[in-house]
């Protein structure tokens, strides 16, 4: 009977195992991540996110910079790690406040609009989608008498080259960006801040606290136009959060109320924040839940789901699942050096980095594993490369087919290399493997922390 109860707690283990080596979402699991903004350049999906750290303080959100992930098939995912954050603005004596940011190319240069909550929004600018970001002007961007209220920017491009910034919690504004995308035209509205009408007709209706007539809209907008149609998808509804979306046939609106698109789900935390973009020829919806904290509100994860446009321009209802986008829009090549901080899923991983070494992956320990989707082996290889640093005992990598229970292709032992920076490449024979599969890289070791992994490829 103990044998029988014993094979039946290990199938249920290594059943648990395949699936999370197949689940998707959230697409970061080495650290938590909110408020995703996605970015389409150059072939590339560019997704910033603001960050949850580890340990919250006062229990309310902590968070004090902000991170970028990029990926060209939308399966895997490489860390570029935190590319601003609040030390970016000497103007500012802020130690917390670092939330949804956006960012968006104009001219080859790149944008990165930040609100920093109780100090209203401000931008930084970069030569690199992944920085290093700098304060252009040295001062708040948006002057409002909103401070408190000025959070989660927004912004697009119009056809004529006009750039919009909107933004808000509880009410909707927004700003006329002038083409140096860091001032605006103050001729309009307010000193140059619009308000936005919040009617029912615009934003649907629901009774505020007190009890007098209010709309769904909460926070969280995300403006953006396809083919004639201008949108703006948004938090509704209150705490918890759904997220819903009007559109328009200007910019500036007549904004009309057009439903939800994600309801209230056990995963997904009491806020959300979506980003919507269109990627070769596919529709995706980022948002975030609290599934990789297991219910933590203020530890939220970004997840992405694949989703078709209804005829007419309308979005469908879409449901969160755990298994995220099942098929990758182009394959990964092994032969060419893989950052071992691209990743489809992790378990027990986080990442580090600094200018000598970039970013790695780090705290590996005895069981730890990461995969990589649709990996494209030709023909086949016959040896695997990884740079790797030690300043215990080492360990080893194996390479298996698909997920930690799969086929053992080969294994590359790690040895002390005499520091967890001093850096060197190891090398092992694989067994020969053509075609595309998912690919897992096992962590197998003695108590404690192994070793540090920088890149690897397959020869």
């Amino acid at each position: 009977m103990k044998n029988r109860m014993f094979t039946l707690l290990l199938l249920g283990i290594l059943i648990a195992s395949v699936i999370d080596a197949e689940a998707q979402n959230p697409i970061v699991q080495t650290a938590f991540t909110a408020d995703p903004a996605p970015m389409v350049y150059n072939g590339t999906v560019y997704l910033y996110t603001s960050h949850d750290e580890d340990s919250t303080v006062n229990n309310f959100f902590t968070m004090y910079d902000w991170h970028c992930y990029s990926s060209d098939d939308m399966v895997n995912w490489t860390d570029h790690g935190a590319v601003a954050s609040l030390r970016n603005f000497s103007s500012m004596n802020k130690a917390n406040g670092a939330w949804a940011p956006q960012c968006i190319e104009r001219n080859g240069k790149f944008y990165l609009y930040v609100p920093i909550h109780g100090e209203g929004i401000s931008v930084l600018v970069s030569d690199s989608p992944t920085g290093p970001f700098h304060d252009p002007i040295g001062k708040r961007l948006v002057d409002s008498k909103h401070i408190w209220q000025d959070i989660d920017p927004t912004v697009a491009i119009d056809d004529n080259g006009q750039a919009y910034l909107y933004w808000g919690n509880p009410a909707l504004w927004y700003v006329k960006l002038n083409e140096d995308m860091v001032s605006y035209d103050k001729s309009v509205g307010d000193n140059g801040v619009v308000s936005t009408e919040m009617t029912a007709e615009a934003f649907g209706s629901k009774s505020a606290p007190d009890g007098s007539p209010g709309t769904t809209y909460t926070e969280g907008p995300w403006f953006f136009k396809r083919n004639s149609l201008y949108y703006l998808v948004y938090a509704s509804e209150g705490v918890p959060e759904y997220i819903s979306y009007s559109t328009a046939p200007t910019a500036e609106g007549p904004w009309t109320y057009q439903g939800h698109i994600m309801k209230r789900a056990d995963q997904l935390a009491f806020t959300n924040h979506a980003g919507i973009i269109d990627f070769n020829g596919n529709s995706y919806i980022f948002y975030h839940d609290q599934s990789l904290s297991k219910g933590q509100g203020f530890k939220r994860s970004v997840s992405v789901e694949q989703f078709t446009y209804k005829a007419d321009g309308r979005i469908p209802l879409i449901t969160p699942t755990k298994e995220g986008v099942i098929k990758s829009v182009t394959n990964l090549s092994p032969f060419k050096k893989v950052e071992a901080e691209t990743i489809a899923w992790s378990e027990g991983l986080k990442t580090a980095g600094n200018s000598q070494s970039g970013v790695y992956v780090t705290n590996i320990d005895n069981g730890d594993y990461l995969t990589l989707r649709s990996v494209d082996f030709g023909e086949g290889a016959k040896t695997f490369v990884a740079r790797v640093a030690s300043g215990a005992q080492g360990g080893q990598i194996e390479i298996r087919m698909d997920n930690p229970n799969g086929e053992l292709l080969g294994i590359v032992k790690v040895s002390n290399t005499g520091g967890w920076q001093n850096w060197s490449a190891v090398k092992g024979k694989v067994k020969a493997v053509a075609g595309i599969h998912d690919l897992c890289l096992l962590f197998k070791g003695a108590e404690g922390e192994l070793f540090n992994f920088d890149w690897w490829k397959f020869e």
